[in-house]
């Protein structure tokens, strides 16, 4: 148990690469949160040392807000993975994005049923992202945030 009283430390553990190929987006408009854009994710691949996964259902999409002078995107994105050997593994993340640059930090979480792969319900992971607006391209390097003293 800690002591309330040591600063702990946080490293990065290399997770993988995402690829994610984004698909329609709808302008909702104007709401309390800022203007809203709905963007479809068409496929994801997930590659790893310990996961190899791809988009499992077509309900995945970004429920992005952005600011008003249009330069920060503040992401909401749920989707559902299914592993090589047929885990189901339910992603969801949040996370800021620079418009004009396209890069993106997020922080997700995952969770499975799955006995092998349990390992992600313990983990907090985050991503950092490249999109291309234009051709919908979009890759992320995962990585697990280790805490330690």
């Amino acid at each position: 148990m800690g002591d309330g009283k040591q600063v702990p430390q946080a490293t990065l553990e290399p997770m993988g690469v995402l690829h994610v190929q984004l698909g329609d987006m709808v302008e909702v408009g104007g709401g309390p949160k800022g203007p809203r854009v709905v963007v479809d994710v068409v496929s994801i691949d997930l590659q790893s040392d310990k996961i190899t996964a791809s988009l499992a259902t077509n309900d995945a999409a970004d429920w992005l807000t952005i600011a008003d002078d249009g330069k920060l995107g503040c992401l909401d994105v749920r989707f559902t993975l299914k592993t090589n050997d047929g885990a189901f593994i339910f992603v969801e993340y949040q996370g800021r994005g620079d418009m004009e640059a396209g890069l993106i930090a997020a922080a997700p979480t995952f969770q499975t049923g799955s006995e092998k792969y349990a390992w992600l319900n313990n983990i907090q992971a985050i991503s950092a992202g490249n999109v291309n607006l234009e051709t919908g391209e979009l890759v992320y390097n995962l990585y697990e945030v280790k805490v330690t003293m």
